[in-house]
């Protein structure tokens, strides 16, 4: 079964690679589209796309768009799976840029459906599901209803912080091997914590927050500043025992998506407690990345940047690594006012027109209404591969209103 899905994968690949090097030639020998035309380019292909998504699952009760099946259908979700947010984060970003009332019909729609989320105690994603649909709902709209989903969530996120490890648990599974599981995704949950401190004045969750960044930082980081997918920490000592790459394509390589979580992890703490050593350790993964030598000339990673050259896998890429790291970049060049901001977001701008080419940009009306292609979630499972994912269109959008906003 793996070998076949590895040769439907190299065809795709080879395909998109005579598409990508042909986008490239076009480029190279065409005036360059404006910025703004592409991210109004970018936007409308998303709208179009979320509208045709919202309208298909409209009444199949509770669900959410996932991904595509190896058959080549949409694949959905329940409020419980770890991606639920991302779909009503993108309406509410959409609705933003264009305030329209089927868009906030359907925002306010799918929105509700993740409501139950905020009661689950048994996933670190509670940050994930709730910051990106109630928290963009909220952002926009103030309704206090969504204020009141959120700080219940904060709630149930903090019934997995640990004070001997000083984070928060990230996995329940392979409880034979990990005792106190931490990945670098969970960096992403943290806001949650940091926008309830805010709004309510316990501190008691920036705290927790700043407590998880700094074991993270001082835990899951290469002296390269590359990081390890999960570290696992002893419950009576708080000291790491295990460090792995779950994900990745082996425990010392740099799995691209892992290293996007870091990078907008520590650019989102730097924005929310102004710590310099937050600042620093976003500064060093952003570098680490945009000057990594297996970077391809498109600036959409593959799927791990330490897979061998010779391995038929190499080729995948991961557009959601992209748009996340383009995002946190565009992020990171307000926050840092110099030559190295001005380097990263040149650097997201290159990544957001790649993204916006044929070669990852869906026509309307295709891949199954997702609107960018060749994502990879979790090669080693054989679970995801090169296949559109909601939050690759999540952090997408995310990351061209970001640039929209810079612009004006």
């Amino acid at each position: 079964m793996f070998v076949r899905t590895l040769k439907l994968i190299l065809m795709k690949q080879i395909a998109s690679c005579f598409l990508l090097a042909i986008t490239i030639s076009f480029s190279s020998c065409s005036r360059e589209e404006p910025i703004s035309r592409m991210i109004e380019r970018g936007l409308e292909v998303s709208t179009k796309q979320a509208l045709l998504m919202a309208k298909q699952l409209e009444h199949q009760e509770g669900r959410l768009p996932k991904t595509i099946s190896p058959d080549g259908s949409l694949e959905t979700s329940g409020y419980g799976w770890w991606c639920s947010g991302f779909f009503p984060g993108e309406l509410w970003y959409l609705y933003e840029n264009n305030p329209t009332e089927e868009l906030r019909k359907y925002a306010e729609r799918y929105t509700g459906r993740v409501e139950p989320a905020k009661n689950l105690t048994n996933t670190h994603d509670v940050g994930f599901m709730l910051l990106c649909s109630y928290g963009n709902g909220y952002r926009i709209t103030r309704e206090p209803t969504y204020k009141d989903v959120l700080i219940t969530g904060a709630h149930s996120l903090a019934s997995r912080y640990n004070p001997t490890v000083c984070a928060i648990r990230s996995w329940d599974f392979n409880n034979n091997i990990w005792q106190f599981p931490v990945i670098i995704d969970n960096m992403m949950n943290l806001e949650l914590f940091t926008w309830v401190a805010r709004e309510t004045g316990d501190e008691q969750f920036s705290e927790m927050a700043n407590s998880h960044a700094q074991k993270t930082m001082e835990n899951h980081f290469r002296p390269d500043y590359s990081s390890y997918h999960v570290v696992s920490f002893d419950t009576l000592t708080g000291n790491a025992h295990i460090r792995q790459t779950h994900q990745g394509f082996s425990n010392e390589s740099a799995w691209a998506r892992g290293q996007a979580w870091g990078l907008y992890g520590y650019t989102m703490m730097t924005r929310e407690t102004g710590k310099p050593e937050y600042a620093n350790q976003a500064r060093q993964i952003a570098a680490f990345l945009m000057d990594h030598p297996n970077m391809p000339e498109d600036k959409v990673p593959y799927w791990d940047f330490d897979a061998p050259a010779n391995n038929i896998i190499t080729p995948l890429r991961d557009a959601s690594a992209a748009a996340i790291m383009a995002s946190a970049l565009l992020e990171l060049s307000v926050l840092e006012n110099n030559e190295f901001g001005k380097r990263c977001r040149t650097f997201a701008e290159q990544q957001l027109r790649s993204l916006s080419s044929p070669a990852y940009l869906a026509e309307p009306g295709t891949n199954q209404y997702f609107t960018l292609m060749h994502s990879t979630g979790h090669l080693p499972g054989d679970s995801e591969v090169d296949v559109p994912l909601t939050y690759a269109d999540y952090y997408y959008v995310e990351a061209l209103m970001r640039l929209k906003k810079l612009i004006n």
